[in-house]
């Protein structure tokens, strides 16, 4: 195997579709020697006030948003538990994660670490799905709908965001680092800079990045990040590791050899394992 763990996923309650136990035992019957969850962990006070709110009660989604730390921290109490259990019945490692949003205030800073303290994950990946813009919070869609002055500016700010959290101390690794490639945003020449700035504080603060293999698909034949920034990661000695970032059990391991051959081709060959980053949670906590 190209490599014999996932630890980007995500389960039924949150926003994917099996259980703690069907996606364990869809891995270890895929040869998988361990596999980590990873639920979405995304607290903001004005959540629900967002422009994409409404469109993630429609979807089945408002359950991975919470606008306060104690309803979130009730619920990951009750998702760790799970995971120990299904652990222990199953004899196989499963590691507690998460996929944290970055908002760099105090007040979320403050709750965030309080969380880990008391949570105590196995390791966390660092996301940035939103931005806050004009007093609103913004994601990629928002980005996509604004004109291109404000646009600019939204991407602007998303890259600065990136490079905050990247300095926080906060995360083991940071996920899809290029998200507004998702609706076709900031892939043109002009980003190349942005993006060579951004791999280079992800060199000083000792972060590695996840190759994200869920575009992979159809219309997008590249993952998170694209190959120029691979290449870039490659030149800075930044680690990588391969997520699928899988909602179902048909999503693990997906495309895990592609992403493999793209990043020979990139140069890349520095990949953290499975130890490196357990030791790099424990050593950042």
């Amino acid at each position: 195997m190209v490599q014999d763990f996932t630890l980007h996923t995500h389960t039924a309650g949150f926003d994917g579709k099996n259980t703690v136990a069907e996606m364990a035992a869809c891995a270890r019957n895929m040869g998988f020697g361990a596999i980590g969850i990873s639920n979405h962990f995304i607290v903001h006070p004005n959540i629900r006030s967002a422009n994409f709110y409404p469109f993630a009660v429609r979807g089945g989604y408002a359950g991975i948003y919470q606008y306060n730390f104690p309803d979130i921290l009730e619920k990951y109490h009750a998702h760790y538990d799970e995971i120990n259990r299904v652990s222990m019945d199953m004899r196989m490692p499963i590691l507690r994660g998460m996929e944290v949003d970055f908002f760099d205030t105090p007040h979320w800073r403050n709750g965030f670490e309080y969380a880990v303290k008391t949570l105590k994950p196995d390791y966390v990946i660092g996301a940035c799905h939103f931005i806050e813009y004009k007093g609103k919070l913004c994601n990629v869609h928002d980005m996509a709908a604004a004109d291109h002055k404000d646009m600019q500016r939204m991407l602007d700010a998303y890259w600065a965001k990136v490079r905050r959290a990247a300095q926080s101390g906060l995360f083991t690794f940071m996920a899809h680092l290029d998200l507004p490639k998702k609706v076709g945003l900031g892939m043109s020449d002009e980003w190349r800079a942005t993006e060579y700035d951004t791999v280079s504080t992800l060199a000083h603060s000792g972060v590695g990045v996840e190759i994200n293999t869920g575009l992979f698909t159809d219309t997008c034949y590249q993952p998170y990040p694209s190959p120029r920034i691979i290449s870039m990661l490659a030149r800075a000695g930044v680690p990588v590791v391969f997520s699928d970032d899988a909602h179902h059990t048909s999503q693990i391991g997906r495309s895990f050899n592609r992403a493999k051959l793209m990043c020979d081709v990139c140069g890349q060959n520095d990949y953290l394992s499975l130890q490196k980053i357990l030791d790099f949670s424990k050593n950042t906590r």
